[in-house]
């Protein structure tokens, strides 16, 4: 199987479905939503006139978030209809003068982008899963910071996979390596069905982010380990006052998100 090419195109139909959801609520954010999470700016800081590069962009709500707050991006995701959706925000957004966005699969952004490095790259949640190999992605982050220059990642905590519907029952492996190929006619957002249900993600353990971004010479600042999430994704979760769900009182917890913050030193 090609897996690359079907990813692509499950994420080409999903772009159609996603950028027409309540979910991703698009009017909204040309009214002035903001998609990061709350605690995204305070571990990045102030962007201001810093560069930004957001690996695996999808429709660039976020990548724009962070140019509204001042950085100069750019998005870049291997989704043509992604793309020209984020290029289409950004223009209704009045941000296309500090932010542009590529077409290109993650592991050819440094030809990409010819060789240009940033202050920051980012990866948003939801990105890991559908790389094979974190080694040659960890290359690609290192290679396109300046010196100084840090990763800044969010994500969903690889323990969170494990349990079942239930909340409670530990179900799956933690430490499967390959491929897993799933079927599904929806995708996570409201909206009708696909017509290209098929993708391929792999399962990586925390051990193998941190060592991934070592070994491509990166020094990791924090990891910080998170109890909620964004979405209810087990039903006993129960909703924040900021919108996000965690487990009720007297549940076991385990964490469910994780930031990461990684520097190329000089």
């Amino acid at each position: 199987m090609d897996w690359l090419k079907v990813n692509r195109d499950n994420w080409d139909d999903r772009t159609r479905v996603h950028a027409a959801s309540d979910f991703y609520d698009l009017a909204g954010f040309r009214a002035g939503a903001c998609t990061l999470r709350p605690f995204e700016p305070a571990e990045v800081g102030d962007v201001t006139g810093r560069t930004l590069l957001h690996l695996q962009c999808h429709m660039g709500q976020d990548t724009l978030s962070w140019a509204r707050r001042g950085a100069r991006v750019t998005g870049l995701d291997f989704s043509a209809p992604a793309v020209g959706t984020a290029r289409s925000l950004a223009e209704d957004t009045g941000l296309a003068d500090r932010a542009r966005f590529v077409v290109s699969d993650v592991h050819a952004a440094r030809e990409a982008l010819a060789g240009e490095r940033f202050d920051v790259v980012y990866t948003g949640v939801g990105a890991l899963v559908w790389l094979p190999d974190l080694v040659r992605w960890a290359r690609v982050v290192a290679d396109s910071l300046v010196d100084g220059g840090f990763l800044y990642l969010v994500e969903f905590h690889p323990l969170a996979d494990l349990l079942g519907d239930d909340g409670r029952t530990l179900q799956d492996d933690y430490f499967r390596a390959d491929g897993e190929t799933y079927d599904h006619p929806h995708t996570y957002t409201d909206g009708p069905e696909l017509t290209r249900t098929r993708s391929v993600q792999w399962q990586h353990g925390l051990g193998d982010v941190v060592t991934a971004l070592a070994g491509a010479g990166l020094r990791v600042d924090f990891l910080r380990e998170r109890e909620t999430t964004l979405f209810r994704r087990y039903p006993v979760l129960e909703r924040t006052g900021t919108g996000e769900y965690r487990f009720p009182p007297g549940h076991p917890r385990l964490p469910m998100l994780y930031s990461l913050r990684a520097t190329r030193s000089g």
